[in-house]
């Protein structure tokens, strides 16, 4: 068991999140307990997270996408009104952390997705606002891009969109997770062959034939369901937590 504020500054120093600048608040968005012994953790804190929650009788709910976006509407009604109710009710405590957790080195989706890849010598692509969104390695030996897709599918357990730039083998990669289709200029310009993201825009398809980079969206929740579980089993590890990793099902 663990107070509240102690696990909020565990983690906010865990992934420096205060070094961050994030268009949504990250840390404690919903006090709920003081104490917290059970936590689940999930992707998007959606109404059938929070259920899940409650019916593991969670004290919190960690999760990378939170609420109170900036230019999110501020009226507590409909949808809001019934995710906030229900953690209200229950007294779960929420708490969210987005681009921290996307570029933390160790526990980060990016860190985590390049694991998936199978990437050595992993360092960010200097260009890109913050640091460690956009990351760039190499593969241990060059691979066809069908393989490259082929591992991504099967790991990640769904059919990914790949774009072939008829450009050959590919040994040097970069890539951002979830919505990071923005960044495949600074990929091309570091001079990779292939850039992995999470999702597409139609543009996205054009740039990459235009630029000769080898394009694969592997899906936004797909691509972010490692980081909030490794910073889950983190929290169990270290602080004798019990942790619930809870994926729900979204085909984007």
């Amino acid at each position: 068991m663990i107070e509240r504020q102690q696990l909020v500054n565990f983690i906010d120093e865990t992934l420096n999140s205060g070094r961050v600048k994030d268009y949504c608040p990250n840390g404690l968005q919903v006090e709920g307990k003081a104490q917290i012994r059970t936590i689940v953790t999930g992707v998007t804190a959606s109404q059938a997270l929070l259920e899940q929650a409650v019916a593991l009788h969670a004290d919190a709910v960690l999760v990378h996408h939170g609420y109170f976006w900036k230019n999110e509407a501020m009226p507590v009604v409909g949808m809001k009104k019934r995710r906030l109710a229900l953690l209200l009710q229950h007294d779960i405590n929420l708490l969210a952390y987005h681009l921290p957790l996307d570029v933390h080195a160790e526990l980060g989706n990016n860190a985590q997705l390049g694991k998936i890849l199978g990437v050595q010598q992993v360092e960010p692509v200097l260009s890109a606002e913050p640091l460690g969104v956009l990351q760039q390695g190499r593969l241990p030996s060059a691979m066809l891009l069908a393989a490259i897709a082929e591992r991504l599918s099967q790991a990640l357990g769904r059919a990914v969109l790949v774009e072939d730039a008829s450009i050959g083998l590919v040994q040097n990669i970069a890539w951002c997770t979830g919505g990071g289709q923005g960044y495949i200029e600074q990929a091309a310009a570091a001079g990779v062959q292939l850039f992995v993201t999470g999702e597409v825009s139609e543009q996205t398809i054009h740039v990459a034939r235009e630029l000769g980079i080898h394009f694969i969206a592997a899906g936004h929740h797909a691509t972010e369901r490692y980081g909030i579980k490794a910073l889950g089993e983190y929290l169990a590890s270290e602080l004798g937590l019990k942790v619930h990793f809870v994926d729900i099902a979204n085909p984007a």
